[in-house]
């Protein structure tokens, strides 16, 4: 299962915050899956890749409180901790800069700390793209604003990277998937 962060809601489509749900429809595309099914408090579709089947979820909640629809998904699939990765962005990282993580904490994310909280460890693997750091104080309007044409531009390349990433990560795993695309450097 793949999820994807971000907030519902028409409002916020293009903002920082909602790069994992961009990852999420690109994947949908490349798969051939369609994310129009409402399941788990969020929007969710399956299909198959490689011979596996493949989940594709996005909470339908405001990004801090995601975590219970992860919760109820992977209770409900009854999935490993290692199969699932969570796709999310990450202001520490420069933009369209991704870094693969197989655990760790959630660095100050909230939506990130909700799911781990939720699924009471921090052993979930991490798909981050980067969205660049806040210039201000205020981190809650950077991540909910949209990014220049520079910036946006970045993130989109981030994006696509981000969807190989995990496609690659659902053929060879999580090991793999760092070897190739923590190095990717803008």
């Amino acid at each position: 299962m793949i999820v994807g962060f971000g907030n519902p809601g028409k409002r916020y489509i293009g903002t920082r915050h909602n790069v994992g749900f961009e990852v999420l429809d690109l994947l949908a595309d490349a798969l051939g899956i369609q994310i129009n099914k409402r399941n788990f408090g969020g929007r969710m579709g399956k299909g198959e890749f490689a011979g596996q089947p493949v989940v594709l979820l996005k909470p339908w909640k405001y990004m801090n409180l995601s975590g219970q629809p992860v919760a109820d998904a992977v209770s409900f699939y009854k999935l490993h901790l290692c199969d699932v990765l969570l796709a999310l962005d990450d202001m520490w990282l420069e933009p369209g800069q991704i870094r693969i993580r197989a655990k760790g904490s959630a660095g100050g994310h909230n939506g990130l700390q909700d799911v781990l909280d939720k699924l009471g460890t921090e052993n979930v693997p991490r798909l981050r793209i980067g969205i660049g750091r806040c210039p201000a104080d205020d981190a809650v309007d950077y991540v909910l604003s949209r990014p220049d044409k520079e910036d946006g531009n970045l993130i989109n390349e981030g994006i696509g990277q981000a969807k190989n990433a995990a496609l690659c990560w659902l053929q060879e795993g999580v090991e793999a998937a760092m070897t190739k695309f923590n190095s990717f450097e803008k």
